[in-house]
């Protein structure tokens, strides 16, 4: 592993990896608790039509990215309460930002290549700057969560009862919706939009298996967050895979392994 750091790009993808893993142990999860693991999923679709517009436009793409998973958690979130099924609005969003996204593709020539890249990931691209991006965007989330650890709390096992104590339920699950839409855009570089969704539940998935308590389970999801990006780096490096996939592998191959020794 030693080897490995003495490459920039390894440098950068191990520090965005590491960053991310936090990322996931906490907001994963709340995806598990509130078992919106699909929205993640939409949102994470629907973000690249924001990805592709920045492109063709010139702009930052993680930046058009993040406005368009967040308008899109939001959306979702709005209309699955008052006007239609929420899978159905999943559905909508997630066909939108792809077929958006495709467009682009196709009238951006040159970008071609970058947009597939954002579809199925690679942390080798990471720049230093898109380290500091997810480093921010994880700063700010954790904060959030530290300031409204009790109504995310209550408002994840018991809604009613929350609704009851002059919590506002409506509004602190929207807030949740956006850092799930945030938590997507900083994990679409690293492992693509494809997976993205896998990274940022198994390792919550697994932690709550073995333990109790939230803040239990959120510190072994960041521990085992960081091994599988750590782990996964290092065999792609050895027998030359991609990066997001091995990643993955090894977190599927960790939480299979994982059911079938829990009890």
């Amino acid at each position: 592993m030693i080897e490995i750091l003495q490459y920039e790009f390894m440098k950068n993808a191990l520090a965005a990896g590491l960053i991310a893993s936090v990322l996931c142990g906490v907001i994963g999860v709340y995806v598990i608790l509130n078992r919106i693991v699909f929205i993640g999923d939409g949102v994470a679709h629907a973000a690249f039509g924001g990805i592709g517009i920045g492109y063709l436009a010139g702009i930052d793409p993680l930046l058009v990215g993040v406005i368009f998973a967040v308008t899109s958690a939001l959306g979702i979130g709005r209309i699955s309460r008052a006007k239609v099924a929420e899978d159905t609005a999943i559905g909508v969003f997630l066909a939108m930002g792809m077929a958006v996204g495709v467009l682009c593709m196709s009238l951006g020539r040159g970008y071609g290549r970058d947009l597939f890249d954002y579809l199925f990931g690679n942390i080798l691209a990471v720049t230093r700057d898109d380290v500091y991006l997810v480093f921010v965007l994880t700063a700010i989330m954790i904060a959030a969560v530290a300031l409204l650890y009790k109504e995310l709390l209550i408002t994840s096992f018991d809604p009613a009862y929350a609704e009851a104590l002059g919590v506002p339920v409506g509004g602190i699950r929207l807030l949740l919706l956006s850092m799930v839409a945030l938590s997507v855009v900083v994990l679409i570089k690293i492992v693509g939009i494809v997976m993205v969704i896998a990274l940022l539940t198994i390792p919550a998935a697994v932690s709550r298996q073995h333990l109790s308590g939230l803040i239990n389970i959120m510190i072994l999801a960041v521990i085992l967050g960081m091994a599988f990006v750590t782990s996964g780096l290092a065999i792609s490096y050895i027998f030359d895979l991609p990066s997001g996939a091995t990643i993955i592998l090894v977190a599927s191959a960790a939480f299979f392994l994982s059911t079938a020794l829990s009890r």
